[in-house]
């Protein structure tokens, strides 16, 4: 059966209260396969996104749907007594059988979300207001979760953002060169071993773990159509214990540069500084609250960080035969790690005008 059956398949088993319709392709994720399915009601027609959990990335499907239960549940929990509460929060259907996923008889792993309507994505930022809330969500999701019960929530992708260990995989590739592509990758391997010392700053600094995101990017966020506003952060599957400049140093690599991820005109790669500032303010008005002094006084860099950290990853990729990412071109993750490179370069000439902004803001809520 193919995958687009398999899919239909497992929609009829969650509980949805219509006639099963149909299911097509959603999204432009990376990872996961997304449908929308689509449920006949009296004189409506009930739009549910349904996932298959691509296990060879997430190897726990349990844990990692044990995550989302409760993040997702406890996040429901604080946003029942507010307006349009339900439509703020990425919420899981259960199957027929009272579960969280359902298994097919392949093997397969699936879920099942409330689609909320009347809202939508981008993939790439439209306009200094959009940043800003786009901003503002993912830095109202930490706060919400700060006071999360224990206990400590499952590693869904160990090390996800452990950039050393990055770092030291990306060394394993080069030096394997599994399929004869190092040759063609030589520029980019430089810049990435003359960067080698970035790699442990964040860890270094003593900063508390927190549940966090970990994968922030722009289109991570829902906006209301009617009011711009960032309605709701989807795509739970990476959401366990980091720090919280990773999330953020992910919202500056994706959403400060106009330029798609696998840009070929490197040209057009570059961070705009008003998108910056939109991204900073927008995240602290929500997460200056409960982050620490030296949480603050890295923040300007954990762009940069993060940025490296994805570009390696790309550039590791590429080189072991595009095994992780999926690729829609030859040298679609060269293509990717080159844009990473060169908005870092970008971000390392406006440095000094990024920590002056933050300073500002310790400054004014000192």
């Amino acid at each position: 059966m193919d995958l687009q059956n398999l899919a239909a398949a497992a929609a009829r088993q969650f509980q949805v209260d219509g006639d099963f319709s149909h299911v097509a392709p959603y999204g432009s994720g990376h990872i996961n396969d997304t449908y929308a399915a689509v449920f006949h009601q009296t004189g409506a027609l009930l739009r549910v996104i349904v996932q298959r959990i691509n296990t060879r990335v997430f190897h726990n499907p349990a844990a990692l749907m044990h995550n989302i239960q409760r993040v997702s549940a406890y996040l429901s929990a604080q946003l029942g007594g507010q307006a349009d509460g339900a439509r703020r929060v990425a919420a899981l259907i259960p199957t027929r059988d009272g579960r969280v996923w359902h298994t097919d008889a392949e093997g397969n792993h699936w879920r099942a979300y409330r689609f909320i309507e009347n809202a939508h994505t981008c993939d790439t930022v439209e306009s200094i207001a959009q940043a800003f809330q786009s901003a503002r969500a993912f830095g109202h999701f930490q706060k919400m979760l700060a006071d999360l019960p224990a206990p400590r929530l499952h590693d869904t992708i160990p090390d996800f953002h452990h950039t050393p260990k990055r770092f030291a995989a990306f060394e394993q590739a080069v030096a394997a060169d599994a399929v004869g592509r190092a040759a063609s990758a030589q520029a980019e391997i430089a810049f990435a071993l003359a960067h080698r010392s970035i790699a442990a700053v964040l860890l270094d600094a003593g900063l508390p773990e927190r549940v966090t995101h970990n994968d922030t990017k722009f289109n991570n966020v829902l906006f209301d159509d009617a009011t711009g506003e960032g309605l709701c952060v989807v795509d739970l599957d990476t959401v366990m214990p980091g720090l919280a400049l990773y999330d953020f140093g992910d919202m500056v690599r994706t959403a400060t540069c106009p330029a798609a991820e696998d840009e070929l005109d490197l040209n057009k790669v570059s961070m705009q500084f008003p998108l910056f500032e939109a991204l900073t303010r927008g995240y602290l008005s929500e997460a200056g609250e409960f982050l620490t002094k030296s949480e603050l006084e890295h923040l300007a860099f954990a762009g940069k960080l993060i940025t490296f950290e994805q570009g390696i990853r790309f550039l590791a990729d590429y080189l072991a035969g595009d095994t992780y990412y999926k690729v829609h071109r030859e040298g679609h993750n060269l293509d990717r790690c080159r844009t990473q490179f060169k908005l870092i370069e970008s971000m390392e000439q406006q440095e000094l005008r990024m920590n002056r902004l933050l300073d500002e803001f310790m400054h004014q809520h000192a």
